[in-house]
């Protein structure tokens, strides 16, 4: 196992004049801590660091608010600090306002990710460099593993008309990048490099597996509970735009996938007949205790994946949308606001409506993908 040197120790041993005297903010999740399990609030406060003010992301600074729940505004969060929420119920409240920032030098950004375009605190953390470039005041990002690894890049980056918080960039569905390179790859399409120092990690490499990474891993959300669900979570939070679940508050979100009106089993037998690589399904039945059928019983599949290596979450998750229409027909929906937004693009659900195959809708990306992997390539931080 190797030894990744995570941004906040190496801000500590060896950037300390980044922080040193100065008047911070910091933008951290209950995911931001060090290999020992401290948390980026008391490391920081240990060494002497002159903390004002914390803010939180979506779920919330301590990670207690579920998926799309808005969080309230200023209150005093932990070790009696004043607490900003960067997820409320207004696009306003998604970056930190002048009145946040005033009397700061610089904005700590710690945050784990996990590899996917929708999810937001990479967006967050662009955001908060617009702001800091705004008001004068340095933004550093303390870099963290992407636990899917910087190799592989899957999906289609957005089209024009097709981005929002769950994608500010025209970025594919996986992209490979850390949450610094992004925030670098950001701020230069941006202009607002002059703001932003990313302390990057030591030691890790663009494909190696979160677990060998020596990081632990603790969930930077409600519905993250393992690397595993980290994985699948690429293609089959695109189920949030239909009517089957997508496994939320079950014990495996999104590995777990149904609706009530399916049969589990002739659904694993279709699916695993296609011969996806990477991957099996297994016949489940769950009861949903959030969301969609909650509390209803529901027949689906558990997704098992079994070699990440040639495993592809976002055509998994298409070809599986494609045997459950011609299963069920109708009795699926394909919810064109929400699909599309997370997609990036209306034409995966056009193509499936017109019995396209995943093959031919995976096909479409792939010129979408060789511009993104040739335009990230400068701003990428680490080595194969």
């Amino acid at each position: 196992m190797s030894n990744v040197v995570l941004g906040i120790e190496r801000l500590l041993a060896e950037r300390r004049p980044l922080i040193a005297g100065r008047r911070l903010g910091l933008v951290a999740h209950p995911a931001s801590v060090d290999r020992r399990l401290e948390h980026t609030l008391d490391r920081l406060l240990a060494a002497g660091a002159d903390v004002r003010v914390l803010f939180g992301p979506e779920h919330g600074f301590a990670g207690e608010a579920q998926d799309m729940v808005a969080v309230g505004g200023a209150r005093r969060g932990p070790r009696g600090l004043p607490l900003v929420s960067l997820y409320g119920a207004t696009e306003e409240t998604l970056s930190p306002g002048p009145e946040h920032l005033a009397g700061l030098d610089a904005l700590v950004i710690d945050l784990a990710d996990v590899g996917s375009r929708y999810y937001t605190f990479v967006w967050t953390a662009v955001l908060c460099v617009r702001a800091c470039h705004r008001a004068g005041v340095d933004a550093i990002v303390l870099d963290r593993p992407n636990p899917l690894g910087g190799e592989e890049i899957e999906g289609a980056p957005q089209r024009e008309g097709f981005l929002s918080f769950v994608g500010l960039l025209p970025v594919p569905n996986r992209h490979g990048m850390t949450i610094g390179e992004i925030a670098r790859f950001a701020a230069r399409l941006d202009g607002t490099a002059d703001a932003l120092t990313v302390v990057t990690m030591e030691g890790w490499r663009r494909g190696m597996p979160f677990e060998e990474t020596g990081a632990p891993w603790v969930m930077p959300s409600p519905n993250m509970p393992t690397p595993d669900t980290a994985t699948a979570y690429p293609g089959q939070v695109l189920l949030e735009g239909t009517n089957l679940s997508e496994g939320r508050v079950t014990t495996r979100p999104f590995e777990w996938f149904g609706a009530p009106w399916i049969d589990g089993y002739v659904l694993a037998r279709e699916l695993n007949a296609l011969g996806l690589p990477g991957v099996g399904l297994r016949e489940a039945w769950f009861t949903p205790t959030f969301s969609k059928f909650a509390g209803g019983r529901c027949g689906g599949c558990q997704l098992h994946v079994v070699d990440r290596e040639t495993y592809r979450p976002v055509a998994t998750t298409l070809a599986l949308l494609e045997v459950v229409r011609r299963l069920y027909g109708a009795k699926l929906e394909l919810h064109a606001d929400y699909f599309d937004k997370v997609m990036g693009t209306s034409a995966a659900r056009e193509g499936l409506l017109a019995g396209k195959s995943w093959q031919e809708i995976a096909a479409g990306w792939q010129a979408g993908l060789a511009e993104f992997a040739r335009k990230r390539e400068p701003w990428l931080l680490y080595s194969q």
